[in-house]
């Protein structure tokens, strides 16, 4: 069986075998898609090197020859694994040829038939593509720095969450633990999220926060800056001390929970929260001036000297200074930029009260 039906495959959140080498799906792949691969990146540079030298006859064989026996049977066997606990899932290859067909073959020879997906991963990644430049209308949700935008997106119903989906808060200090996905990946994962929201409600306004061009190391599709560039923004306004009391849970208490449980070493925790600040500290230290560089180096040096006694409070102070002095200028410059299409403001009640009206 054949599907080319993507539209369903991506709203019904279909699980997919992606058969393509390791190196391939590294660079880009979709939300469901495992990665059980027919050949493995040695063997796909073997065959690539026989098909330039003797052409493609050649080449299958060779491929057949390295994936036989024991390492058939392993393969065959993760495929029909993945299968039994996802019935509905689907196999592709680069474009759906060669090498999903065969996957298709064995399977079905080894009693378990999976439909294979026309024109594999070009084609549902061209199909991908296609949702940016049909984008529904669009909401940008603005606010200082800390105003905890994104725990007001998390509670509205129609929203992409774009920080989210780039493993990123966005910031210079926004670095998760979760690794940032590659660009492709990040670029299919958000047209699914539009896809759907598209689908349940054609002409309903999705909202999203505002960013730069960048999140992280990710970009944002250049269809999607444009329509953001357009459309209409309400500010999320919350005071100073609540925003640098937000910052101080999110980034300074919250993340160091993060990084302890995750490395189970209380210094080591340690160690890698103060590194990983300090390096996005000297990441924006042209913008920041010396001197404000290093009035900021030795509050937060110190704050961090204080943490490893269990005392999290030195870290207001310097979050209270780079807000100030530094990300607000920068926010009032920027929105000023944008003030014309300013629609509403207010605190987070009334933001959310506005949106779900």
């Amino acid at each position: 069986m054949i599907i080319e039906d993507f539209k369903s495959l991506f709203l019904q959140d279909c699980p997919m075998i992606d058969v393509r080498a390791p190196i391939e799906f590294a660079q880009g792949a979709f939300p469901t898609a495992i990665n059980l691969p027919i050949l493995f990146d040695d063997e796909r540079e073997q065959v690539g090197i026989c098909y330039k030298q003797r052409g493609a006859d050649a080449a299958e064989q060779l491929g057949h020859n390295l994936v036989s026996g024991a390492t058939r049977e392993a393969r065959l066997l993760a495929w029909q694994e993945f299968i039994t606990n996802h019935p509905d899932a689907l196999v592709y290859c680069f474009r759906g040829g060669l090498r999903s067909q065969l996957t298709q073959d064995w399977l079905l020879a080894a009693g378990t038939p999976a439909p294979r997906i026309k024109g594999g991963y070009k084609a549902l990644r061209g199909y991908l593509l296609q949702v940016f430049e049909a984008l529904p209308p669009l909401m940008i949700l603005a606010g200082k720095t800390g105003s905890g935008k994104t725990t007001l997106l998390a509670d509205l119903p129609h929203q992409v969450d774009l920080e989210d989906r780039a493993q990123h808060r966005g910031s210079a200090f926004g670095k998760r633990l979760t690794p940032q996905p590659s660009q492709i990946g990040f670029e299919n994962a958000v047209a699914v999220d539009f896809l759907k929201l598209a689908d349940a409600a054609p002409s309903r306004t999705v909202v999203v926060e505002d960013e730069g061009r960048l999140i992280g190391r990710v970009s944002l599709p250049l269809s999607l800056q444009a329509a953001m560039k357009q459309a209409p923004l309400m500010l999320l306004e919350v005071d100073l001390a609540a925003r640098v009391e937000h910052i101080h849970e999110e980034y300074i208490v919250q993340h160091f929970a993060d990084l302890l449980a995750a490395t189970g070493d209380h210094a080591l925790a340690q160690q890698q929260h103060e590194r990983s600040f300090l390096l996005a500290l000297e990441a924006i230290k042209k913008r920041l001036g010396g001197v404000a560089h290093g009035q900021l180096h030795a509050l937060m040096s110190r704050a961090f000297k204080a943490q490893q006694r269990g005392d999290f409070a030195l870290h207001r102070d310097w979050i209270q200074t780079l807000l100030v002095d530094y990300y607000d200028p920068m926010y009032d410059y920027q929105i000023g930029q944008k003030a014309e299409r300013i629609i509403f403001r207010g605190d987070a009640d009334s933001v959310r009260e506005y949106l779900t009206r």
